[in-house]
């Protein structure tokens, strides 16, 4: 009598630094220590997975029920390794990667999220459905998100560029750097960052570098829907391009900040900005 043993394959992915991630079967208790990624695990089809998150993670709304392990930038590492995870995500830019390495010694599983273009984020969605056994409700998500991202780029491949300068916050005044996401996304909506020579993800700039700059438009995030106080800051500068044609925007920043396919509805909000910024230019 002929006896078949099935092998099962260990799951094997890298994650956004090149660490090899390997897991014996799907995990099905995941742990993710920023709210970017814990959205990117509902959109693989994997939140009934997830376990525990950070503050500030209530997207979609059912992730605000899930207990919590403190801050991204401050995780509550007994509390994290209590809920048993097979997996924790984490974040390279925004997370304590000490206290992460803490995490890999305890024995935990860690794939660790840095999707620096829009392109990445389908990436990482079919990632994690791999390492959950989601993989055909994540391939999905990530075919009708690169069929979106394609139908923008399309519509802005010819426009004249608009000089922006994005305002992440006021005291400190931050902004994006090249490697930033949000960088990406004025790139691909005909827009160029003033800023975007600075090798750092939110570098610290001066008024004075923006005032030199001369950006056509600012684009401001503060909290939430509602426009930023401190974008009118900007008005006594009227010698400013973006001053003198009224384009101060804003956007929220849940959709333009957040690694995960909302940022294509934020990226149309920055499109529609700059188009309205083309159509203030001065005709000849």
């Amino acid at each position: 009598m002929l006896v078949s043993t099935a092998v099962h394959a260990d799951l094997v992915v890298k994650d956004d630094t090149g660490q090899e991630i390997r897991l014996k079967a799907p995990a099905t208790r995941i742990v993710t220590l920023a709210p970017h990624a814990a959205e990117s695990l509902y959109a693989a089809g994997a939140g009934d997975r997830l376990v525990g998150t950070v503050d500030y993670s209530d997207y979609p709304p059912e992730a605000k029920k899930v207990p919590r392990v403190g801050g991204y930038s401050r995780i509550d590492l007994e509390a994290v390794a209590a809920l048993k995870p097979d997996l924790v995500l984490a974040w390279e830019s925004g997370n304590n990667m000490t206290q992460v390495d803490k995490l890999r010694a305890l024995g935990l599983t860690v794939f660790v999220s840095q999707p620096n273009t829009i392109a990445n984020i389908a990436n990482q969605i079919e990632r994690l459905g791999q390492l959950a056994g989601t993989g055909a409700a994540a391939n999905a998500t990530a075919a009708h998100f690169r069929q979106r991202l394609e139908a923008i780029r399309t519509a802005n491949a010819s426009k004249p560029k608009v000089r922006v300068f994005y305002q992440i916050w006021k005291t400190p005044l931050l902004t994006v750097g090249g490697p930033q996401i949000i960088s990406d996304a004025i790139k691909l909506c005909g827009g160029e960052n003033i800023f975007g020579h600075i090798q750092r993800m939110a570098p610290n700039v001066t008024v004075e570098a923006v005032l030199e700059a001369d950006p056509e438009a600012i684009i401001a995030t503060g909290m939430g829907d509602a426009r930023p106080e401190w974008l009118h800051d900007w008005d006594k500068w009227t010698r400013m391009t973006a001053v003198k044609r009224d384009n101060l925007f804003h956007i929220n920043p849940d959709i333009m900040q957040r690694h995960t396919p909302r940022i294509l509805y934020g990226t149309e909000k920055l499109c529609a900005h700059l188009d309205v910024a083309r159509s203030r230019r001065p005709t000849k």
